[in-house]
């Protein structure tokens, strides 16, 4: 029984916007995949001091988002390196701005030898345009409109939020009013130590 095409789209989700949905659903039919994986590393490679919101309710949100279509699944791992997650897979999913970060020497201990290596590793590459950054030959350029980046959405631009975050974020707090998230936390019986950890 031939097994799945799949596609790794890495991300932080912080939080998990239509934008990060419409790459999904763009990677999905122009490269005939079957399922997309969110994957969220534990420590994210460059995004190291993310204290709020913990892994695990991000997790969670993604987790709701994919009860609701069947072609997203939900992956955590320990891996950094985009060469390392996307392994295996038939598709590795990212915007163009992950790309530079992804082709930049500097998260290889600035070895090019070690960059051009990890790259040879990638399976297909299907990139989001996200001007001002390149977007390089041989890739398959993902069709899409919705550009809802996180960061907005952190910043007040809360109806860029997928509707799971959305919710998530009505209830808790969590990207709108930290102070919130907090004591949402401190009720739910997690202490500083907790939040950290998962952070």
């Amino acid at each position: 029984m031939r097994a799945p095409r799949r596609g790794a789209f890495p991300g932080s989700f912080n939080p998990l916007t239509l934008g990060h949905l419409a790459v999904g659903e763009a990677a999905r039919d122009q490269c005939q995949l079957e399922v997309v994986d969110l994957i969220v590393s534990r420590v994210a490679l460059a995004k190291e001091t993310v204290e709020r919101p913990r892994v695990d309710d991000r997790v969670s949100v993604l987790r709701a988002a994919a009860a609701s279509r069947p072609w997203l699944d939900v992956r955590v791992t320990g891996d950094q390196l985009v060469a390392d997650i996307a392994a295996g897979y038939d598709v590795v999913i990212m915007g163009a701005d992950k790309w530079a970060q992804v082709a930049d020497p500097g998260f290889y201990g600035g070895s090019t030898a070690a960059r051009n290596a990890a790259l040879a590793r990638l399976p297909v590459v299907a990139l989001a345009p996200r001007p001002p950054f390149d977007v390089p030959d041989g890739v398959v350029v993902l069709d899409v409109r919705h550009d809802a980046s996180s960061t907005a959405a952190r910043q007040g631009q809360t109806h860029w939020m997928a509707p799971e975050a959305s919710e998530f974020d009505r209830r808790t707090g969590a990207w709108s009013d930290p102070d919130r998230y907090d004591r949402w936390l401190r009720e739910q019986g997690y202490g500083r130590r907790d939040t950290d950890s998962n952070s």
